[in-house]
């Protein structure tokens, strides 16, 4: 039988909407679910991992202000608020905490799902 976990590239946002946290943590990359306020309420155990930041520091956080400050730009916490559907990928460079550290992003966002997601592959 094939390996079907979902990759960075291949994931959908209503895949990712009807994960179990532990699925979610069993991904590749990270993975952080904001609500419409930008406030963090997924955050896997792949990013946490990587970026070295502990989920209880995060969760519940307004994410562009106080976690994810490197993001709060036009690439990409400003595509969130311009573009109704999103699924976007975008070549950064994390900085805040750590070395700057190349990354991929992907935005994704619909109009009928609340939730928005970024997700980190390193």
């Amino acid at each position: 039988m094939l390996d079907t976990k979902p990759t960075f590239e291949t994931v959908r946002l209503t895949d990712l909407e009807g994960m179990a946290q532990e699925e979610r943590d069993a991904l590749d990359f990270g993975v952080i679910g904001l609500r419409p306020d930008t406030r963090a309420d997924i955050y896997n155990a792949t990013e946490a991992g990587m970026s070295g930041v502990d989920p209880s520091r995060v969760l519940g956080a307004p994410f562009f202000s106080t976690i994810g400050q490197c993001m709060n730009n036009f690439l990409v916490a400003q595509r969130f608020e311009d573009e109704a559907d999103l699924d976007e990928i975008v070549p950064f460079v994390l900085t805040l905490r750590m070395r700057p550290t190349r990354v991929r992003l992907r935005l994704l966002q619909a109009q009928d799902v609340e939730r928005r997601y970024i997700l980190v592959e390193r």
